[in-house]
């Protein structure tokens, strides 16, 4: 159940700060990998054991472009994918969802991104990826967009675009020109650690772009990984190890329990509502979206906290209806399914 003090002005969240329906917020540019997921029909088994697999499209960046737009936010996706089928399904999906693509780089050598996703009971997830090189890994800095960063009110970013050049420098010239620009600069680390030579390797790509982030959202379990701790509830050691003098805010996910916020103002945490967990997949970046859309619209969101505890219910409620379906964008959601259980949950 909604807090009393964020649920009278939840049906707001649509709305800009002058009253007006906002149907196309300021830009969110987000950069980094596409690619397809494959998903097994029964939960609960093995790769080898499960009897098939439903391709859905996936990649974190992009997953979390597909949400702002379907919320009614303004987006769009920068990276690069195979010259293939499954390439170009992927930018037709990205343009059937309103996502810019002008972006979008095509590789005539190096194959789509693919990963196969193993589900427990519960819906958790492990990863299996074939890129070896995929063509994400191999965006180059002269093929940027630059125009299009230059427009970008939020630049949104993960890590895995940090792990092998040339994406990698790609990736930093990138937020430097997003940075000058006078974009926020959004960083979720998604952990992906198969995908890292090794935990050390990991530990410091994922650090080494930390202090210039505006927005960091992460995991329970990418803090304990960060840090070192046994105790990832621990305010001190968030706010010690990982809230650097830059940041704006800090989010920190705790499936379906809600998520934390820090501020250089105040902390708190904000429940989400329950439900059936199908497939976890893309929850983390329906969250993410929901938090961008908000703030696209609201720069200053992160100065006032009621505001900004509605705006993270608004993201919980996108992050609990996406783990409700299988995949990652096909279980985003829309603006109208957000408002219903908005308006269910806090009658």
């Amino acid at each position: 159940m909604a807090d009393e003090s964020i649920s009278g002005n939840l049906k707001d969240l649509s709305l800009n700060r002058n009253g007006d329906v906002s149907k196309k917020s300021h830009l969110v540019v987000c950069f980094g990998e596409m690619l397809i997921d494959f998903i097994p029909t029964l939960a609960g088994v093995s790769l080898a054991e499960a009897p098939a697999f439903e391709k859905a499209p996936g990649g974190a960046p992009a997953n979390v472009a597909v949400c702002i737009s379907k919320l009614g936010g303004s987006s769009a996706f920068i990276g690069k994918v195979g010259d293939d089928e499954f390439g170009r399904m992927l930018a037709d999906i990205l343009k059937q969802n309103n996502v810019d693509n002008s972006g979008m780089r095509f590789d005539h050598d190096a194959r789509t991104a693919l990963a196969f996703i193993t589900l427990t009971a519960e819906g958790e997830r492990e990863f299996v990826f074939f890129r070896n090189p995929s063509a994400d890994m191999l965006l180059r800095e002269s093929e940027l967009d630059v125009d299009l960063i230059k427009k970008a009110t939020i630049f949104h970013y993960g890590s895995i675009s940090l792990i092998d050049e040339p994406c990698r420098s790609a990736h930093l010239a990138a937020m430097d020109i997003a940075k000058r620009s006078g974009s926020i600069l959004s960083y979720d680390p998604n952990l992906r650690l198969p995908l890292w030579p090794s935990e050390d390797a990991a530990r410091s790509g994922i650090m080494s772009v930390w202090n210039l982030a505006d927005i960091i959202k992460i995991s329970e379990d990418e803090i304990s990984f960060l840090t070192g701790s046994d105790d990832p509830n621990d305010d001190e050691v968030v706010l010690k190890r990982l809230f650097h003098s830059n940041l704006k805010l800090l989010l920190v996910t705790e499936g379906s329990a809600g998520c934390r916020y820090y501020t250089k103002k105040f902390k708190g945490r904000v429940n989400s509502i329950k439900v059936k967990a199908v497939d976890t997949t893309g929850a983390g970046d329906a969250f993410t979206g929901g938090v961008l859309k908000c703030l696209a619209s609201d720069a200053s969101l992160y100065q006032d906290e009621k505001r900004l505890k509605e705006a993270i219910f608004f993201a919980n409620v996108c992050a609990a209806l996406t783990v409700t379906g299988r995949g990652g964008i096909p279980s985003l959601p829309t603006q109208d399914a957000v408002q219903r259980t908005l308006a269910e949950v806090t009658a």
